[in-house]
């Protein structure tokens, strides 16, 4: 979206003059949610959206370097690195960062994905300089000991076991290396057992300066915040640590690029003692900038997004094969995946599996009913907004928008986007997507002749 005002503000220097550059991105109404950007000389951008009416801020550090970033032998070394962050830095320990936040009733935590990496704290307006001095001193700052590397080893090894316990979480690993293979996207976020016992301090170190210069981070603050107040600050941190020195450097573009993604049909099975078995569906989907992504999500959400979908109607309600069954998207910079999920018992798998290839084909065919369309609009509509009713989700929008597509879209806008999709933008995307043949993942107690039937599922 075109920025409606830029101003610049100068800081003297005694080797010359370094001008940051802002802009306001979306006027609110009386300033409320009003967007603006600053640009700082060495390529860090600060955005924030301002709301008045609220007591809390959201601070928040985001990094554009995410598990498809890594080597066969480096995966997992971007969720190893968020957790070192919390260890320590030159000015506080590990107990001194998570004591300062918790001494205000805040609460601070991160999060890895396969494209980028975030750093957050939620706290009162009043604790805001706080929580953007620790933030702040994290990002530029760690340490990354090899004692801490050590310690903190044994708990991601554990992550690695919980996220392995539970497999209705795994399933969804397991599904993207079907139809990703072994690649940088196909990996999973924490790495395996034998990647993280493999990595050090000095590498990770090396993966930290590599990716975490200014100009691949972005800075998101939401709530009661003042910009210029926020950008002062973020900038002081920033030049105490001595990490704006390249004063010409700019930010990086949003990822772009094409991948291929393997071919459909795939079917990968993991025989494990479980109550259930969980079973996802799926095909190529979307890359997040496709325009198509909107009538995209109208049909996921008619597909299975709620009790009204079709799948939870045709799978729980009237026939009562699985308790959780639901569709979903996943779009990358490059590509996409489009899933359905149920977990049964594994005597139903197949019952399952026909019903959601049913309904997928049927689809694919003839479409959607106008009637489901209309109320999969309403029903994507009511979510979005009511998805942004706090700090931290309007946090999140900014940072990622700014982070992923260098651009920024009103709620006003989004909502008038979904409102003008078409039934036959929905059917056409229907076809496009549910047409293609399917690639199939299961974790659970099968047995031989089990397995064998299920390429049924996928030809």
């Amino acid at each position: 979206m075109t920025s409606r005002s830029t101003t610049t503000t100068a800081r003297p220097s005694s080797e010359r003059r370094a001008v940051a550059r802002t802009q306001t991105l979306l006027k609110g109404k009386d300033g409320i949610g009003t967007v603006r950007r600053t640009t700082l000389p060495g390529g860090l951008r600060v955005v924030t959206e301002t709301l008045p009416s609220v007591r809390s801020a959201t601070f928040g550090i985001w990094a554009n370097v995410g598990s498809r970033d890594e080597t066969p032998s480096l995966n997992g070394a971007t969720h190893y690195l968020e957790h070192l962050l919390f260890k320590g830095t030159k000015k506080r320990t590990a107990l001194d960062i998570s004591a300062a936040i918790d001494a205000v009733g805040g609460e601070m935590n991160a999060f890895t994905a396969k494209e980028f990496t975030c750093y957050y704290a939620r706290v009162l307006d009043t604790d805001l300089p706080l929580a953007i001095d620790v933030v702040c001193d994290m990002l530029t700052g760690s340490l990354i000991e090899q004692e801490d590397v050590d310690v903190e080893r044994g708990a991601i090894l554990e992550e690695i076991a919980m996220t392995e316990d539970d497999p209705g979480d795994c399933v969804h690993d397991l599904f993207a290396h079907t139809m990703l293979g072994d690649t940088p996207l196909g990996r999973p976020v924490l790495g395996t057992v034998d990647t993280v016992n493999g990595l050090d301090a000095p590498r990770i170190r090396r993966f930290y300066k590599k990716h975490y210069d200014p100009r691949h981070l972005v800075v998101a603050a939401a709530g009661n915040v003042d910009h210029n107040k926020v950008v002062r600050q973020v900038r002081a941190a920033f030049e105490k640590a001595g990490a704006l020195k390249d004063l010409d450097a700019t930010p990086i573009a949003p990822r772009d690029g094409r991948r291929a993604i393997r071919t459909a049909g795939g079917l990968d099975v993991v025989n494990r003692k479980t109550e259930q078995a969980h079973v996802v569906l799926g095909m190529p989907g979307l890359a997040r900038t496709d325009e198509r992504r909107w009538a995209l999500g109208v049909l996921n959400t008619a597909l299975g997004g709620g009790m009204s979908s079709r799948l939870f109607q045709e799978v729980r309600e009237k026939r009562g094969l699985a308790y959780s069954v639901y569709s979903y998207t996943s779009g990358y910079a490059d590509c996409g995946l489009f899933g359905v999920y149920a977990g049964c018992r594994p005597s139903q798998v197949h019952d399952v599996l026909r019903i959601c290839r049913d309904e997928l084909d049927q689809v694919a065919e003839h479409g959607l009913s106008d009637d489901e369309i209309g109320r999969a609009i309403g029903q994507l509509a009511g979510s979005t907004v009511l998805g942004l009713e706090d700090t931290g989700a309007l946090m999140n929008r900014i940072g990622k928008s700014e982070l992923c597509w260098g651009d920024h879209m009103s709620v006003d806008d989004m909502l008038a986007r979904i409102a003008a999709v078409t039934p036959d933008e929905v059917r056409e995307v229907a076809r496009d997507i549910l047409g293609q043949r399917p690639s199939l993942s299961v974790i659970g107690p099968l047995k031989d002749k089990q397995t064998a039937r299920l390429r049924e599922a996928v030809a």
